[in-house]
């Protein structure tokens, strides 16, 4: 029977944990008991509450190589039949971050072992799901001691075979804002309309209006999207609603089209106050920069790659996903890619199922471009 790579077998035992952001304590014990048994002449761990700072030193330092990953779960109830599925309900590691953590372990491991003469900083971020860990872990005592002079990230993408490795120097994600939005009216009996403020109503005709913004507000040549996934109000058939509650997201290209949009939503929730006779308050909760790829640093990863014949490169679009990895991009040169892992389902799909085949493909891949630098 084959030997399982240790790194698919970590990743596993990760898939198993998964935890909202700002909650992953169990993920973040599993990661210090792993990093602890690693050689510890050149490492420096330090916690960032739920995350970690992980340095390895090198052996003649003028400057920092960083490499970060996010760590956190997603709210979605696993559907995938996997013997080491999820052991956390209602919880899932549905955007691959259980591979990028393992992924971030390979390349660690690698260099504890073979140091290089450059500092490496490794760092396991949490909440990158939501509320947002990246820009706090940016503006961290830590970061600023260890800041690094070049960072990394990759993320899987379900859409591309294993061996893949898609990437674009300049915008690589859209901006993005969360977008809550609460509406309270009156309450009352149904056989009495006419007594009420129906917020059923109201936010059936708020989610018709917004589907306006991007078709008639946006310029056709630009790019925005406004999704509201979640709809709630009322309690039983025949009680007129209160309240209701509107949950989306917004994103854009630029950051001018993202101000753009939030304005033309506040004034259609302006309207449907004024309509309806009700109070709304709109909370854009977290809200994540452009993931946007250093031209001199994504151009150096590209000719690697080139010259790699294991490696199919894509040369990609840009996309609407968001990933506040675009924080740390702003303070600090350096590029995300996608990797592909060739699952029939895609990207926080309760049946998302990534082929481990690319993990050992990115730890070598990622590794060897490494000591390039």
């Amino acid at each position: 029977m084959p030997v399982m790579n240790p790194f698919v077998e970590i990743r596993r035992d990760l898939h198993k944990i998964p935890e909202l952001g700002f909650q992953e304590y169990k993920t973040q014990d599993y990661l210090l008991t792993y990093i602890n048994s690693l050689p510890k002449e050149r490492v420096e761990v330090e916690k960032w509450r739920t995350g970690l700072f992980v340095k390895i030193k090198g052996t003649q330092p003028k400057r920092t190589i960083g490499y970060r990953t996010d760590i956190d779960g997603l709210p979605i109830e696993e559907h995938t039949g996997l013997p080491f599925r999820s052991e956390h309900e209602g919880r899932m590691h549905a955007c691959g971050h259980d591979f990028h953590m393992s992924i971030a372990l390979g390349i660690l491991t690698h260099f504890v072992k073979n140091p290089i003469e450059d500092n490496l900083l490794f760092i396991f971020q949490p909440a990158e799901e939501g509320p947002g860990g990246a820009q706090p872990m940016l503006e961290s005592e830590t970061m600023k001691k260890w800041k690094p002079d070049l960072i990394i990230g990759l993320h899987v993408a379900p859409e591309y075979q294993v061996g893949t490795i898609a990437i674009k120097e300049g915008l690589l994600f859209a901006n993005t804002s969360e977008l809550f939005i609460d509406l309270k009216g009156k309450g009352g009996h149904a056989a009495y309309p006419h007594n009420t403020k129906d917020m059923v109503v109201a936010a059936s005709m708020l989610v018709t209006q917004l589907q306006t913004v991007v078709s008639r507000n946006v310029n056709p040549l630009d790019s925005a999207v406004v999704t509201v996934g979640k709809i709630t109000g009322g309690t039983v058939q025949n009680i007129i609603s209160e309240t209701a509650r509107l949950e989306g997201t917004i994103r854009t290209l630029s950051v001018e089209s993202m101000e753009s949009v939030k304005r033309r939503i506040e004034a259609l929730v302006k309207g449907i106050e004024i309509g309806f006779d009700c109070e709304a308050v709109i909370d854009y909760g977290s809200m994540y920069r452009q993931v946007y790829n250093d031209e001199k640093a994504t151009n150096n990863f590209v000719e690697f790659l080139e010259n790699k014949q294991d490696v199919n490169l894509v040369i990609c679009n840009e996309a609407m996903t968001g990933e506040d990895f675009g924080y740390m991009l702003e303070e600090i040169p350096g590029f995300m890619f996608w990797l592909g892992v060739d699952s029939k389902q895609g990207l926080h799909h309760a049946e998302l199922n990534p082929d481990e085949d690319a993990i050992e493909f990115a730890i070598s891949t990622v590794s060897e471009y490494i000591e390039t630098l």
